[in-house]
């Protein structure tokens, strides 16, 4: 199945992994946001339940709408790197989810059943039913982390989430943004039932970041089932998938993971949403979302081509893996230096591992470890990306003392070994298996065959 449900590159730093997106650093004023196609509910990451298409279509919705709304608020949106990845400006943020309801129902109605009727410090009117209109909408924030925590007006500025003066704009804003979304919406059929808004701060100014308006963030029913039979409305949005785990709860915890068909059935209706609002067929622009994602970055020049790690046993390595460095400079690879102990500290590996073996750029490992060298085997044994031996030999009596510690590896462990510095860096650029490297390869290895039949004659014409 052709969805991305982790992103990783070896080449950048990732900030922060959330519920469905993550962020990864760029500079001190821009990053990535990496939309995948995770799905949570009740605030739990469902497993192995990616869902087709969905980063894509949250993705490119929410820049539609950044572009709509930008008359209202100004948002952190730079520009739309790949279907599923964004650009974003740096923003500082303002730890508060401002959710506008303008209907009873969802997780409010659930609390209002159980005889709740205070909600974020708004009080709801007794004698409601289901599904039934606010007079005006209203805004229950809540915090912005794990727990998703009503929280009051009064309790964000006591607490200092945010002062008077910014969460009176906040609200401001996010009735006006609620309001467009919703007459945009009924001019397509569609009623925009709740929602939720993020903010921060570029520089000094207020900013919209995040999402906004889409499946994940909103509800949306259709208004002619609404008008028909306001209590069976039919929910266009994640809410299909909660009532599912609602529906298919085990000795009270709802499941972790969903049947194929409710994947397929809530992709469809993602890409539903898509069309109804923007009048197109959502499509997506690569074929293979890794590479697409990967050719991008590449073409934006986030990334270098490829990512070789050399992996030192301690710090008396370096000068050795310097050398090997030096070899790898005229391609265009990314080359980090890691410390790791086998024997020490050989829990780094699994870091690595979780790292490299999911990352969308070419990698391959180059462990320098000499006497008992168990890190080789230890990475090829833990890493999915090529592993080469280059132990630091001090001099001949060394590799005859050592080397088998470097070639004898447990089964499953395929790493390979190699003696010297500079054929260890041309190995690892030759399993990359990168079509311009063999280029540079091939034209070197040319080069190299015209100046020994330059020396050849040379010496025969002497």
């Amino acid at each position: 199945m052709n969805t991305l449900e982790k992103f990783e590159s070896a080449q950048l730093a990732k900030i922060h992994a959330g519920k469905v997106r993550d962020s990864i650093r760029i500079d001190d004023k821009r990053r990535l946001l990496v939309v995948t196609d995770r799905i949570s509910a009740f605030n739990k990451n469902l497993k192995n339940s990616a869902i087709p298409s969905k980063g894509g279509v949250l993705n490119s919705l929410t820049n539609f709408w950044f572009r709509q709304t930008e008359h209202i608020v100004k948002n952190h949106l730079i520009e739309q790197i790949h279907d599923n990845v964004s650009l974003v400006k740096e923003a500082k943020p303002i730890r508060v989810e401002m959710i506008v309801r303008a209907y009873l129902t969802g997780s409010m109605w659930r609390g209002y059943t159980a005889g709740v009727r205070s909600f974020s410090g708004v009080t709801i009117p007794d004698n409601m039913v289901m599904n039934q209109a606010f007079d005006n909408p209203i805004i229950t924030p809540t915090t912005k982390d794990d727990y998703d925590t009503e929280i009051s007006e009064r309790e964000i500025i006591a607490f200092g989430l945010a002062d008077e003066a910014t969460y009176s704009k906040m609200k401001d804003i996010a009735l006006k943004l609620f309001r467009f979304g919703s007459e945009y919406l009924a001019q397509r059929g569609i009623i925009l039932v709740d929602t939720k808004y993020e903010f921060g701060f570029d520089g000094n100014e207020l900013i919209l970041i995040d999402e906004i308006h889409t499946p994940d963030s909103s509800r949306f029913w259709k208004k002619a089932d609404y008008d028909s039979a306001p209590q069976k409305a039919e929910q266009i949005d994640k809410e299909f998938v909660r009532q599912w785990m609602l529906a298919n709860k085990t000795g009270g915890n709802t499941p972790d993971t969903l049947p194929e068909h409710v994947i397929e059935e809530t992709s469809k209706r993602y890409r539903d949403i898509f069309k109804i609002i923007t009048g197109n067929d959502y499509v997506r622009t690569s074929h293979n979302i890794i590479s697409g994602i990967y050719q991008n970055l590449l073409s934006k020049k986030f990334i270098k081509t490829a990512y070789v790690a050399i992996v030192m046993g301690s710090k008396s390595d370096i000068p050795h893996a310097e050398s090997i460095k030096n070899f790898l400079t005229k391609f265009d690879i990314s080359v980090d230096f890691r410390i790791v102990s086998a024997h020490k500290n050989g829990e780094r590996i699994t870091e690595i591992a979780d790292n490299l073996n999911f990352a969308i750029e070419p990698v391959a490992v180059i462990a320098v470890a000499g006497r008992s060298n168990g890190l080789g085997g230890a990475l090829a044994a833990n890493l999915s990306v090529p592993v080469i031996n280059c132990p630091p030999f001090a001099d001949k009596t060394d590799i005859l003392l050592n080397i088998n510690s470097s070639l004898m590896m447990p089964s499953a462990t395929p790493a390979m070994t190699v003696i010297h510095p500079d054929n260890a860096a041309l190995a690892a650029v030759r399993v990359l298996n990168v079509p311009q490297f063999k280029l540079q390869i091939a034209q070197d290895i040319q080069i190299m065959k015209q100046n020994l039949i330059a020396e050849d004659d040379t010496v025969r014409l002497s």
